[in-house]
């Protein structure tokens, strides 16, 4: 059995041989391939590079072209701050749409744009699957309606709209949608099996705001991916207890849940079949732990979350994880 097939029997709930590694291998990818972090993030071949070495080095199941949440705000033309060996970020301050009347002249932008971020991103799935084959799982990315929201208008701006603009904020998460569905769709056709859809901003509305903002649009991208021959791998960081039986009514094949969640609760919440991904702590466990603190925790989430579970943390795997603690999520 192969990293793919590990992966796709558990969605498929069929018997595996171990429970699949998929952590988030970001910054620590990049240094394993003695990257600058702004390299790893622009230019496809070194991403591709320090993913396929952490797959093969760490035994991880899939290899993944999540970088940063600013590749598409970047290709509609926001500001972003690009340090030399950090992750690329949002400037707020010049938020792409300060004036909501801009989002009527914003047009979904071609993801093929030679010298585009996302040309950039489809670059990278398309060599995985050269590189690859059908070896590994081949995640692609996409920033969810929430989060590219908040990318565009500005997070604090945004948490203001809910109550002051519900029109605007529709219309703004319909217009990240499509979006996202054109990028995830040039993603599968280049090679994805899945797609990531990073929609962490979620994590800081209540229930009752997510019901009506979030989740529609949410369903609506998962729908079209599926709709595209995608898989879906859904990360909100943060705590998402309050959520908990919304996400599992949203179709993905995997959910990821970060270490402010109780795994078992949201087992409980979620049902058997959701195929749940997480959590333990990143900083705490995996970078300042032992290897036995590591081999602890994932045994834990492996007994609260049940069959349908994928090793992993509760986000991004930090920079300067020990290597023997890494090692620990592919050897359960």
């Amino acid at each position: 059995m192969n990293s793919r097939e590990r992966v796709l029997n558990l969605i498929a709930g069929k018997p595996v041989d171990r429970p699949p590694a998929m952590p988030i291998t970001m910054m620590w990818a990049a240094d394993l391939v003695g990257a600058k972090y702004h390299d790893y993030a622009t230019r496809a071949e070194i991403q591709v590079a320090g993913q396929i070495a952490a797959a093969q080095q760490f035994g991880f199941d899939h290899v993944s072209v999540i970088s940063d949440p600013c590749c598409e705000a970047a290709d509609l033309g926001a500001a972003i701050f690009y340090p030399p060996d950090g992750p690329p970020a949002i400037i707020e301050e010049k938020a792409l749409l300060a004036d909501p009347a801009t989002l009527s002249s914003l047009r979904v932008p071609d993801p093929h744009r030679a010298g585009s971020r996302m040309a950039n991103r489809i670059e990278a799935v398309r060599l995985l699957r050269q590189q690859m084959g059908d070896t590994h799982l081949i995640e692609g990315w996409v920033e969810g309606p929430c989060a590219e929201s908040a990318d565009l208008r500005g997070i604090n701006t945004l948490m203001t709209d809910y109550y002051d603009d519900a029109d605007f904020v529709h219309a703004l998460a319909a217009f990240t949608v499509d979006n996202a569905l054109k990028f995830a769709t040039a993603q599968i056709e280049a090679g994805a099996d899945i797609i990531g859809v990073g929609d962490a901003a979620a994590s800081l509305v209540g229930r009752e705001l997510y019901d009506e903002f979030v989740f529609p649009h949410e369903q609506k991208l998962i729908a079209g991916i599926h709709a595209a021959g995608g898989k879906v791998r859904l990360h909100i960081c943060g705590r998402t207890s309050q959520l908990a039986d919304a996400l599992a009514k949203l179709g993905c094949e995997i959910v990821d849940l970060d270490t402010l969640v109780d795994l078992r609760a949201a087992r409980t919440a979620m049902g058997d079949r959701q195929v749940l991904l997480g959590n333990i702590h990143t900083v705490n466990v995996v970078k300042n732990g032992t290897v036995d603190d590591v081999r602890r925790e994932l045994a834990k989430c492996r007994a609260d979350a049940g069959a349908a579970w994928i090793a992993g943390a509760g986000c991004e795997l930090p920079r300067h994880s020990p290597p023997e603690n890494v090692r620990c999520f592919a050897k359960i």
